[in-house]
């Protein structure tokens, strides 16, 4: 990826979270996930958010990534309120703006990695010569140049993972938002994984924010909260 742009200067605020509580209605009860949350992620910062299952961990990636919408308070992602949007104009901008990895990497199984990669930018109106260009120069960033017409199911779980990274990246988002990256993966796969994370960090100035179970990858990588009885907590 050697046309990304200049990374977002050095302690720029990338994500504003700030007093955000999420309820649900459960029949005549009203059912609190989280209350009060406030979140402050800059660019070129990892952020891993840890708790036990339940804890409302996914339901906050949701919330930072447009996805679901806050009972209350206000959620600023590269300085817009994502959430004053309508529903195009939140796609549009998370297409722009923000990347998405998940525990099961949600490749089309019918497409290479190469197409699979290119589908973001067609999305985004790129022709189909500059979405190749493009899916190509992020593959080679995640080691991938020799899998491009490889159809997910003959990639391992790693490469697959990789082509999931590089499809988040595609569109030089300035935060990639991950639920369990290397939850499915071996430990030396995922220690593979935590390197690229760290190398598209510290080159490129993008911010990740990680749900995870894997403590030892969270303590590496850099700020560790843990969300817990509805409050999240710096983790000692």
């Amino acid at each position: 990826m050697n046309d990304h742009p200049a990374p977002t200067p050095e302690n720029a605020l990338v994500i504003d979270c700030r007093q955000v509580t999420r309820t649900y209605n459960a029949g005549p009860e009203k059912l609190t996930i989280f209350s009060d949350i406030s979140l402050q992620v800059c660019a070129g910062e990892t952020v891993a958010i840890v708790g036990s299952s339940g804890a409302g961990k996914t339901t906050l990636l949701n919330l930072l990534g447009g996805l679901d919408k806050p009972s209350s308070g206000h959620i600023t992602i590269c300085d817009q309120d994502i959430h004053a949007m309508g529903e195009a104009g939140r796609a549009r901008f998370r297409n722009r703006h923000l990347g998405f990895v998940y525990q099961f990497h949600h490749l089309l199984p019918e497409f290479t990695a190469l197409e699979n990669v290119m589908m973001p930018c067609a999305l985004g109106g790129m022709s189909v010569r500059a979405a190749r260009e493009k899916a190509q120069a992020v593959l080679a960033e995640v080691g991938l140049s020799a899998r491009l017409t490889h159809k997910p199911g003959e990639l391992s779980g790693g490469e697959r993972q990789r082509v999931a990274i590089a499809r988040a990246l595609v569109n030089e988002p300035e935060c990639v938002l991950m639920d369990e990256p290397t939850g499915n993966l071996d430990e030396h796969t995922g220690e593979g994984v935590k390197q690229l994370i760290e190398s598209l960090r510290d080159r490129l100035g993008i911010a990740f924010v990680m749900v995870t179970h894997d403590m030892a990858m969270a303590r590496s990588l850099g700020r560790v909260l843990r969300l817990e009885q509805g409050r999240l907590l710096t983790e000692r």
